[in-house]
């Protein structure tokens, strides 16, 4: 049985101010210089370009928009006027060479129609500047320019645009908005359980409040460490990899400075024990039960680059396990969280404590509930549960 000592050690930071924040927004449309198509006339695309840095290390969160005729993949490239280093991407590939960065689609964010847009990000680091490139060009072509960003796989009929990762469950291991379950207390594929010990927290079916459908999970959770209440799966995770999952819950309370978790998952790499999300400190966090490992680690700058949980409404969260090289993501909605993204590429201030251990997770089930390890309890709803070895999207 785990103690509420180590929980002790944690001490609670006041979350600093995002340092060097910007917004940079290019929109460079086509200009007739002389007679040209319409194509080109109407050519273009726009780049935003945000910025979140820190001393020695930055993330920008970038979308791309197609102002032009509609392409099948794209590649964005531009030169950084300072020392920056891209160490890696999410949904999408980067690379560089000197100043020069490109960066291609993942695929399923590819196809662009006009109008189109695609949302991406990188990490990065830097020594003395960190400036905002401005010479972003789509597929080649300048997006000032008067051409139209070229692809010559575009087909003749223009796709519909590719969402992110698709809202549906095909071939998911685990896809339910729990209209299945009858009564109010769960059954079937999910089962109540209270993993260490049992208190006074419970899990029933809620007819009341849901993000779609009829129903619901609510969890009424309650303080201290002996108030553990989850509604687990009966699903066999273990042949999953990576492991994607993608949850609608709804908060009452904001996430306090103590810790807790609301997400469990047996981690068989860890003899059993949890891996698990929750937060402390006011923000979203990872922790590691087998080391009390968090992610990001507990300091100001790496709570700075978590995000709080926003209360009274329904979040689309979604979670990636890569079980092969221990990589983790996260997004609230479609913006991945920084400070709860691990490539293994240390990042000082957020992932020293977590790398301290290199072997890679492996999830065997899945628990949505409560517990908290000091006097926070919170009241929670969860639904249209999916998870599967592909990205899934809210």
């Amino acid at each position: 049985m785990r103690t509420l000592v180590p929980r002790l050690r944690h001490r609670s930071w006041v979350l600093a101010v995002l340092a060097g924040f910007s917004v940079v927004g290019l929109l460079l449309a086509g200009f007739v210089a002389a007679p040209v198509s319409s194509a080109a006339a109407d050519s273009g695309c726009r780049v935003d370009y945000t910025v979140n840095q820190w001393s020695g290390g930055y993330t920008a969160a970038i979308k791309v928009t197609n102002l032009g005729p509609a392409v099948t993949s794209w590649r964005l490239t531009w030169t950084y006027g300072g020392d920056q280093q891209v160490t890696s991407a999410w949904n999408a590939t980067a690379s560089q060479s000197g100043k020069a960065v490109t960066v291609t689609d993942a695929g399923w964010n590819g196809a662009l129609a006009t109008g189109g847009s695609a949302d991406f990000g990188v990490q990065g680091t830097y020594q003395s500047a960190n400036p905002t490139p401005s010479d972003f060009a789509v597929n080649g072509v300048s997006c000032g320019g008067a051409t139209a960003p070229t692809d010559p796989g575009t087909p003749t009929t223009t796709p519909p645009t590719t969402p992110p990762p698709s809202s549906g469950c095909g071939g998911a291991v685990i896809c339910t908005g729990f209209e299945d379950q009858s009564g109010t207390t769960p059954s079937g594929a999910w089962q109540f359980t209270a993993p260490d010990c049992q208190g006074t927290g419970t899990v029933t079916v809620d007819t009341s409040v849901a993000h779609s459908g009829g129903k619901s999970i609510r969890v009424d959770g309650k303080a201290g460490y002996c108030n553990h209440a989850f509604v687990a799966t009966t699903a066999d995770l273990s042949s999953v990899g990576p492991v994607y999952i993608r949850m609608w819950v709804r908060h009452t309370t904001a996430l306090p400075a103590g810790h807790v978790a609301f997400v469990s998952m047996p981690d068989s790499s860890q003899g059993g024990k949890a891996l698990r999300i929750g937060g402390q400190n006011g923000a979203l966090q990872w922790n590691r039960e087998i080391d009390d490992a968090t992610l990001p680690a507990q300091s100001p700058t790496g709570v700075a680059q978590s995000a709080p949980l926003p209360t009274g409404s329904w979040q689309c969260l979604r979670f990636m396990v890569d079980t092969s090289n221990g990589h983790l993501d996260t997004w609230l909605g479609d913006q991945q969280v920084p400070g709860l993204h691990q490539d293994g590429v240390p990042t000082a201030d957020i992932d020293q404590q977590w790398l301290s251990r290199t072997t890679a997770p492996r999830p065997t089930g899945l628990r949505l509930g409560w517990e908290s390890y000091g006097g926070d309890d919170d009241t929670l709803w969860f639904d249209d549960v999916a998870v599967g070895s592909a990205p899934i999207g809210c």
